[in-house]
């Protein structure tokens, strides 16, 4: 079960997310460093633990580590909306009240998505995607959780689509039995 991130544990994340290439302690800790006052053993104890929580995964690099992360950000907000969304004793009434908070970008982005996912519902031939905000087609965005577009629909995804979520299901993924 994905649990979210804490605040220090979210601007590590987000870091190596943006950068998306293999990183060291001290390029975290003096991005860091420009915010706020900061310990490099701080962030080598939040690196630790994002290590051991399945979110990034190292590699030996002379006397330090490089960590990488093991799936995008997409994939880590999808984990934690179907997790929420999974404890619901209403799952609609749960998807109504959501979609009554979000914005109308927000809703524009719902509608791109379901352009990208409706065709694998129905079986249908897929439309051309859709230019979302940000220039980015909805087809894009799915990419981006590391799964095939089609992964709303319940089909097993791979590998690749499992990234630290794991599946909520079964109790695999960051935080299981914690």
């Amino acid at each position: 079960m994905p649990r979210p991130l804490g605040d220090l544990e979210d601007a590590v994340m987000t870091r190596v997310w943006q950068w998306n290439r293999p990183v060291t302690v001290r390029e975290v800790l003096e991005d860091l460093q420009q915010e706020r006052s900061i310990a490099y053993t701080t962030v080598m104890t939040v690196m630790d633990n994002l290590h051991q929580k399945g979110w990034v995964r190292r590699e030996v690099d002379g006397r330090a580590y490089r960590y990488t992360a093991v799936s995008t950000r997409a994939a880590y907000a999808a984990a934690l909306m179907n997790e929420a969304w999974s404890r619901s004793d209403n799952p609609a009434a749960a998807l109504v009240a959501f979609f009554g908070m979000m914005s109308a970008e927000q809703r524009e982005a719902l509608q791109d998505a379901m352009r990208v996912v409706q065709p694998k519902l129905s079986g249908a031939a897929e439309p051309p995607p859709a230019e979302q905000s940000g220039g980015q087609t909805a087809e894009q965005a799915a990419e981006q959780t590391g799964e095939p577009a089609g992964a709303a629909t319940g089909e097993p995804a791979g590998e690749a689509a499992e990234g630290p979520a794991g599946d909520p299901a079964d109790g695999t993924g960051p935080g299981a039995g914690r």
